[in-house]
């Protein structure tokens, strides 16, 4: 016999015991107490009873068993939901926490130097996949009185300079793009060369046609000189990595690693004007 007619079997079974039992509860009731034969098939039917019972317990178990675990599967979905909802709840605030911070580092950078140099704030828009660290888009241009050949900073250090300019935006040409030169000084010994950018976008940029007898040392810092109108003296560049002498034998070079981090320039500066007798 299949388990479905047994259980059909039991139920039927089940069905009769508690129409009997009813019977003779009721009877007793009315009678106040059992007769003999009342008593003896009541004594009998207890533990069928017993058993129909349990069997039902388990029968109704496995109809029900469908409806909770669809309920759980439901129940694990919306758990899942507020989890990806949760997740990017967080994302969006560890983003706005960064941008928050970078902001304020900008602005206190701009507070500090208010007396010397008028700066814009502006938001990197725009970067080549084919040249990243050869130039960048800007949000801000000719209507925030950005013009061509205006030095880029951020709160680490030199950027690069305005090359082209339309109404709302600007082009800048990064340091660490060959086509371009910064004249520069090592801070320490005030030795004087050429910051020029590396074929091959590589994040190191080389200070060249330092004088032999004032070489760099390994640590040394490098700022800008000031000669000529774009670059401000005195603005970060990088460190000295390692120094190699030229071809030429009449020099030195040496491998700069900027201040700024090229890969995650976000927001930037743009110097307007500079007046190094304010401070």
């Amino acid at each position: 016999m299949s388990r479905l007619s047994a259980g059909k079997g039991l139920f039927l079974l089940g069905i009769l015991v508690v129409v009997i039992l009813a019977g003779l509860h009721f009877s007793a009731d009315d009678a106040g107490e059992l007769t003999p034969l009342e008593s003896t098939i009541r004594d009998v039917l207890a533990p069928v009873q017993r058993v129909v019972m349990v069997v039902g317990d388990k029968v109704s178990d496995w109809v029900s068993f469908p409806a909770r675990l669809y309920n759980v599967s439901r129940h694990n979905r919306d758990l899942e939901q507020q989890v990806v909802e949760l997740e990017g709840k967080l994302s969006d605030y560890n983003e706005i926490r960064a941008e928050n911070a970078r902001l304020k580092e900008q602005l206190d950078f701009k507070t500090g130097l208010a007396d010397q140099v008028t700066m814009e704030s502006a938001e990197v828009v725009g970067r080549s996949a084919d040249d990243w660290f050869g130039s960048i888009l800007i949000n801000k241009g000719s209507a925030s009185g950005i013009q061509t050949d205006m030095a880029v900073v951020t709160p680490s250090g030199l950027v690069g300079r305005v090359t082209s300019v339309s109404k709302h935006t600007a082009e800048v040409l990064l340091i660490t793009d060959p086509r371009s030169g910064v004249g520069c000084l090592v801070q320490e010994s005030r030795a004087p060369g050429i910051v020029e950018g590396v074929a091959g976008g590589m994040r190191v940029v080389h200070m060249v046609h330092i004088p032999s007898d004032l070489a760099p040392e390994k640590g040394d810092r490098i700022v800008t000189s000031g000669f000529g109108s774009v670059f401000p003296k005195g603005i970060p560049v990088g460190t000295v990595q390692e120094t190699h002498k030229e071809e030429s034998g009449l020099f030195k070079m040496a491998v700069i690693k900027p201040f700024v981090d090229f890969n995650r320039l976000e927001e930037v500066l743009v110097i307007i004007s500079a007046n190094p007798g304010g401070a």
